[in-house]
């Protein structure tokens, strides 16, 4: 199964600009409990409040960037990977794992009984080890 995951250019912006709300947001927190220290309860918990969910948010972005970031063969604005290359991080709660490895192994036989390619649909020679049109290996 293929997935579609950012390359390595658009997670490094996106990991620079998550620092930049993770400052921001402890800015706002600091000026916004100075500011309304003397205000009623309400008020003074709320706008401190948008500064705490800035940090949150932006130390989550940061991990999740930072990981793409530095995964491995990440070039392009998108990759499109093979579930034998990277998994897809979303299947382990989706799938079952037993499913998933149950499917792995179906994928993973050097045999193929099928007549055309699981990737494109072209038919195929029964002695054919990649598919004449795409190039897939038929595993």
């Amino acid at each position: 199964m293929k997935s579609i995951k950012p390359g390595r250019g658009p997670s490094g912006l996106g990991f620079m600009g998550a620092v930049i709300v993770v400052v921001f947001g402890i800015f706002w927190t600091i000026i916004a409990a100075s500011i309304t220290s003397g205000a009623p309860s309400i008020i003074s918990f709320i706008f401190p409040l948008f500064g705490v969910i800035f940090v949150i948010v932006g130390i989550v972005q940061v991990i999740y960037n930072f990981h793409n970031f530095k995964g491995k063969n990440r070039f392009s604005l998108v990759d499109i990977v093979d579930s034998k290359e990277e998994g897809d991080p979303i299947d382990r709660w989706i799938t079952n794992d037993a499913v998933m490895k149950d499917n792995e192994a179906n994928i993973n036989t050097k045999s193929h009984d099928y007549n055309y390619c699981p990737y494109c649909k072209h038919k195929l020679d029964s002695d054919d080890i990649f598919c004449p049109k795409c190039g897939k290996e038929l595993t």
